[in-house]
């Protein structure tokens, strides 16, 4: 008995992980356990999570829409194959059922032996609205483009809409395959009067079964035969199946069955719109009282923020001035300290007759002269020194030399990480140099 337990539980654990998408053999396990091994609620739940809806053992701070599928008061109608009429026709079926009996085995076979070497690839969604679209298409080119107006969205946003706009969801799921499939579109679902009721009363969502997006959604709905049509509607805030169609079913019939389930379940959707309204109403007359409350509150308090605003504007225009006072005498006491400290640090002037002397005259911005002596074998940052602790020199500044005319290297930078000597810069034993007044700049 254990045995067949430990089987049962691994043969569930292998259709959940195919119909999942899940390859981590735990992590699939994890999830059975979550919904008590249900395997239908597993999926679903998997299947509103991959579509961007929250799963129910991580919620948002909103409720997550789900679609119930387990309410016991769900309409079904099925229609059933004809059977076989006259002797001709029972023989036949009886001559065929055993081999339709071992085709549909041996491809049952096969099929779940494929799920242990490669994976459904329909069971990986990449383009949900790329499958939607690519099923409208094949659907026009096959049937022509007289049909109900397809919701071109996934089939998460087809449930999102019509939970908004307190509409019926009517899902058509198609099955390639299936030997009346082509029928049921070409004659039931094309037909006038049909098209008509659905474009006005409900939203049309469809998609083959081949696609991803399709696969997906039937693995939900869990249909048990081919044409499948399954209306939803919002019932006691749940996003509720309430009609299942399913077999081949004729143009009136459907018209029959659909009004059917929606004069049955009308009263969910009239009770759900006065609920809104009486809960808009409210929203709105609460609303009205909070924004009169409000304004007088806001009058008050801008009326207060002014008044702040003002008393603070004045405040920093004072500390503004009262800082760049000091800022400034600041800058000034460090600038002459620095003066000094570049007087104190220059080496003693040459004597006139010393033969490695050099003669410069400055010319400053302000068109006065200064003339100093300095060495041969000095640096021109000792030229830089003297001119910036004149007291009538400016604060940034640079030489230039007029023959030729160039920029003296006096301070070190990534050309000169250390200016050159005076012998180097090429300056003769009397020099005329100008200082240009960088302060500005």
């Amino acid at each position: 008995e254990r045995q067949d337990i430990f089987q049962e539980s691994y043969i569930t654990l292998l259709q959940a992980q195919d119909l999942t998408g899940i390859e981590s053999m735990d992590q699939c396990r994890h999830t059975l356990e979550q919904h008590n091994w249900n395997i239908e609620a597993a999926v679903q739940d998997r299947l509103n999570e991959q579509e961007g809806v929250p799963s129910v053992f991580n919620p948002p701070p909103s409720r997550p829409l789900q679609v119930n599928t387990a309410d016991h008061r769900i309409y079904s109608y099925v229609v059933s194959r004809p059977q076989p009429r006259g002797l001709l026709g029972w023989g036949y079926y009886l001559i065929m059922l055993p081999f339709r009996f071992t085709y549909y085995t041996i491809l049952d076979i096969f099929r779940f032996a494929l799920r242990f070497i490669r994976p459904d690839p329909r069971s990986r969604v990449t383009d949900p609205v790329g499958d939607i679209v690519s099923f409208m298409h094949s659907f026009e080119e096959k049937y022509g483009r007289a049909h109900p107006v397809f919701y071109q969205g996934t089939y998460s946003q087809a449930l999102n809409d019509a939970k908004r706009e307190l509409r019926f969801l009517l899902v058509y799921l198609h099955g390639e395959d299936h030997q009346d499939s082509d029928e049921f579109c070409r004659n039931t679902l094309c037909a006038p009067e049909v098209i008509s009721l659905i474009n006005s009363r409900m939203l049309f969502w469809a998609c083959s079964t081949n696609k991803p997006e399709g696969y997906r959604v039937s693995q939900a709905l869990r249909e048990n035969t081919y044409p499948f049509l399954a209306m939803i509607m919002l019932k006691d805030r749940r996003m509720t199946v309430v009609g299942r169609l399913e077999g081949l079913i004729q143009p009136d019939d459907l018209i029959n069955q659909l009004t059917f389930i929606m004069d049955a379940n009308q009263t969910y959707l009239v009770s759900e719109r006065l609920e809104r309204e009486e809960r808009n109403q409210t929203q709105v007359l609460r609303q009205q009282q909070d924004e009169a409350y409000l304004a007088s509150l806001r009058a008050d308090q801008e009326k207060e923020r002014k008044k702040r605003e003002e008393r603070e504007r004045k405040r920093l225009k004072e500390e503004e001035v009262q800082q760049q006072k000091l800022a400034e005498e600041r800058r000034r006491r460090n600038l002459q300290e620095e003066k000094e400290r570049k007087l104190e640090c220059l080496p003693p002037e040459p004597s006139p007759d010393d033969p490695e002397s050099v003669k410069i005259i400055f010319k400053l911005p302000n068109d006065s002269r200064v003339e100093r002596r300095f060495h041969f074998s000095q640096s021109l940052t000792v030229i830089h020194d003297f001119l910036f602790s004149l007291k009538e020199s400016p604060e940034k500044f640079q030489i230039e030399a007029n023959f030729p005319r160039r920029v003296l290297p006096c301070v070190p930078s990534e050309e000169w990480p250390n200016p050159p000597t005076l012998q180097e810069a090429g300056l003769s034993h009397t020099e005329v140099l100008f200082v240009q007044d960088l302060t500005d700049e």
